[in-house]
């Protein structure tokens, strides 16, 4: 499972040679397990050399991934389970899931105008709330 590439959606492949590894003791309850245990598994990949990211969607997912790729690096950790085995297939999968979204273009926001029936039932609702307050008031006396 660590020695295959790792396909980000259908956009490309990364070899496995690209990702480096990183195992150390995860925290939280478990006792002497999860103190002498190296499950936290952390798994990192040079997003801005590898040969294996297209160009143009290079660009675009280091303008995503600022925050998360200091450096180009991108890294992604996992110590929800106890298994180590367990935590490497989570941390792949939630790189690989990383990649993609900062890989997809976004659809951009076509600007919409209200109706005129809109228009209208709002200005009757504004003309309705005005009259309403001012028939709170009492009637207004000149001395």
């Amino acid at each position: 499972m660590i020695d295959e590439p790792l396909a980000v959606g259908d956009l490309f492949t990364i070899p496995a040679d690209e990702l480096r590894w990183r195992f150390d003791t995860s925290g939280g309850p478990g006792g002497q397990h999860a103190n002498r245990s190296a499950t936290r598994a952390e798994v990192s990949f040079d997003l801005a050399t590898s040969p294996s990211v297209p160009d143009h969607l290079r660009d675009r997912m280091l303008s995503r991934l600022r925050v998360a790729a200091a450096a180009g690096v991108v890294r992604v950790t996992s110590d929800d389970t106890r298994s180590q085995w367990r935590n490497r297939a989570l941390a792949r999968r939630r790189l690989a899931e990383l990649l993609v979204d900062a890989a997809r273009t976004r659809r951009r926001r076509v600007a919409t105008m209200p109706s005129a029936g809109a228009r209208r039932r709002r200005l009757e609702l504004k003309r309705h709330r005005s009259e309403v307050k001012r028939m709170r008031q009492g009637p207004i006396v000149d001395d």
